[in-house]
């Protein structure tokens, strides 16, 4: 398949690294092997063919992505256009309160200070 497809489809690894989701197209096919891409609720081989309007869940880092084809594209663009080929629909993440942070800056802690991280953090040292 060369460029863009006739009949408006393009393999679902291709597309995931030209709408900059990874930053190789290998990279895309392992997650695709790994089956951390899903295409309307089936994992897939990179190979898969996508058009617009197919579901993408890609799971990066621990979290998942939902994307909707809306152009499909075989080369790299530049993030305007990649924008504009995919709807974003994931959900906000609610921010994670880190138990146990200490200013940066603030200094070496006091053995006191230090004892409630640790009890924070459920380490015990007897």
């Amino acid at each position: 398949m060369s460029g863009s497809s006739a009949a408006g489809s393009v393999r679902v690894d291709s597309w995931l690294w030209a709408v900059r989701i990874y930053k190789t197209r290998s990279a895309a096919t392992t997650a695709c092997r790994a089956g951390h891409v899903r295409v309307n609720g089936e994992r897939v081989k990179a190979a898969q063919l996508v058009r617009p309007g197919d579901e993408l869940r890609v799971r990066i880092a621990g979290f998942d992505r939902i994307l909707v084809v809306h152009q499909p594209l075989a080369k790299r663009v530049g993030a305007p256009l990649a924008a504009a080929a995919m709807e974003d629909r994931t959900p906000p993440r609610e921010p994670v309160a880190l138990a146990g942070q200490r200013d940066r800056g603030a200094g070496r802690p006091t053995k006191r200070e230090r004892r409630e991280l640790d009890r924070l953090r459920n380490r015990r040292f007897d």
